[in-house]
């Protein structure tokens, strides 16, 4: 294990491993603080930039933050860490890399190209050397196109999850949230619940409900219900109309292992949804959620900061070519992010690292309510991370989530962001909101009085959607 050394002011400041050098390099987060693991002073902060600006990139391949012999996820980096696609930032330092991710040389071809070649440390570490707009600038430049009923990540178009989730479950409380964000647009990511257990027949009744309602009304979309990776399995046996398996992904083996899944798991999950095909422009089917602090949270870090942990789940959901991919980068609370300022920054690497590795990334742009942020703070991530060129953002009722108890971005907040970026929703969504006369002249959402949609509500409180 090595040290890494730098002198400021002139003090030597040294960092006994990879893994205390990269913490120490981290913005300000209360995660860290509360692991002990941050700078002690904005002095020291910027002494381990310094240091780390001269790490060679294959130095991560050489030194893992945890160790291959006791992580499935180390071991998933490095085994298929892709030494061609590697080759042309090899020579580099984390600095010298920072240089050109930021020239025209590292235009979206080469950055394509490049992914297979990076690994999640090398993307947190010069992630922690670029400042907010070079996060920006950079994954703007990055294009990662999926495809299952809708296509996703085109450049131009922002698409959206419609959650419509309700604190029992109940259909016409769905209803009700469902028609609200079709009628707004919403909805061409995925119509996604989160439900409120995991019970099997719960679980089934909500699939069954959002399938009938796709199927009646031809919508090209898909559905998720946000069930444990092994319900998932559980259903799909028993034929369930399953389109897209969902689970929450952590960086380390022991932080999967709370959330109750392994590697195996996945890759069981995985084969029995592409057995399915049930798309039909596409075939990516799972979709990961994530977020800064879940390793912590479970004991299960190593040591390595939250930054670092959370781009290694990157490197999972990366095995299983998934449509989708969010970041819920304010949910845990501001033990792991304080306030708004904290959140910004870490949705704007989570981004940036997720798509440097490949990823399909969008934002669950949220914060709990006793987080030092506000509406203003979600607006300011929404702009940044439209023009940042995020696949998709997560949409709820009024931006409040009834049922996970947390502020998040509106049906009107996703509208709001096209107009102003000149974005539109998926192709083959768009097509469908014109063909059902929701879009106006200018391509914007048509305001409506009454729509054969509102029949959503009536037959799902009578039983009849499916």
């Amino acid at each position: 294990m090595s040290a890494y050394t730098s002198t400021l002011g002139g003090e030597r400041h040294r960092f006994d491993s990879l893994a205390r050098l990269l913490a120490a390099a981290s913005p300000e987060r209360s995660g860290d603080r509360l692991a002990g693991l941050a700078a002690r002073s904005a002095q020291e902060r910027v002494a381990a930039r310094w240091a780390l600006a001269e790490v060679p990139l294959a130095a991560f391949l050489a030194e893992p933050v945890i160790p291959y012999e006791t992580d499935d996820v180390t071991r998933l980096i490095l085994d298929t860490h892709d030494a061609a696609a590697f080759g042309p930032v090899a020579g580099l330092s984390v600095g010298e890399f920072r240089e050109w991710l930021l020239s025209e040389a590292a235009d979206a071809e080469a950055l394509a190209a490049l992914a297979p070649g990076l690994t999640p440390e090398m993307v947190a570490a010069v992630s922690k050397l670029m400042g907010n707009a070079d996060l920006v600038a950079v994954a703007r430049k990055v294009r990662v196109v999926t495809a299952f009923r809708s296509t996703i990540g085109l450049p131009g178009r922002l698409a959206t999850r419609l959650q419509p989730n309700h604190p029992t479950d109940d259909p016409a409380g769905v209803a009700a949230a469902l028609l609200d964000g079709l009628l707004l647009g919403s909805g061409d990511a995925v119509i996604g619940i989160n439900p409120a257990t995991d019970s099997p027949k719960a679980v089934r009744d909500l699939l069954e409900l959002l399938d009938g309602v796709i199927a009646r009304y031809s919508i090209p979309t898909q559905s998720c219900v946000l069930c444990h990776v092994t319900t998932s399995v559980d259903l799909m046996e028993r034929g369930a109309p399953v389109d897209l398996v969902f689970q929450s992904i952590a960086g380390t083996q022991a932080a999967n292992a709370s959330f109750g899944v392994t590697l195996g798991v996945l890759d069981e999950a995985y084969e029995a949804v592409r057995g399915l095909d049930r798309g039909t422009v596409g075939r990516n089917a799972m979709y990961f959620e994530t977020g800064q602090g879940s390793a912590l949270s479970a004991d299960a870090h190593h040591g390595v900061d939250q930054q670092t942990v959370e781009a290694r789940a990157y490197a999972v959901a990366r095995r299983y070519d998934p449509l989708l991919v969010n970041t819920v980068v304010g949910f845990i609370g501001p033990e792991y992010l304080y306030d708004g300022r904290q959140i910004l920054r870490a949705a704007l690497e989570d981004h940036f690292c997720g798509k440097l590795l490949g990823l399909p990334m969008g934002l669950d742009i949220c914060y709990t309510n006793h987080a030092d942020a506000d509406d203003d703070d979600v607006a300011t991530m929404l702009t940044m991370l439209g023009v940042a060129g995020a696949s998709f953002v997560i949409c709820t009722p009024g931006g409040d989530d009834i049922m996970l108890n947390y502020q998040s971005a509106s049906y009107h907040d996703a509208l709001y962001l096209r107009e102003v970026l000149g974005l539109r929703p998926a192709p083959e969504f768009e097509a469908w909101l014109a063909s059902i006369g929701l879009l106006d002249e200018r391509g914007g959402i048509r305001e409506v009085t009454s729509h054969p949609l509102t029949a959503i509500g009536r037959e799902l409180k009578e039983g009849r959607a499916a």
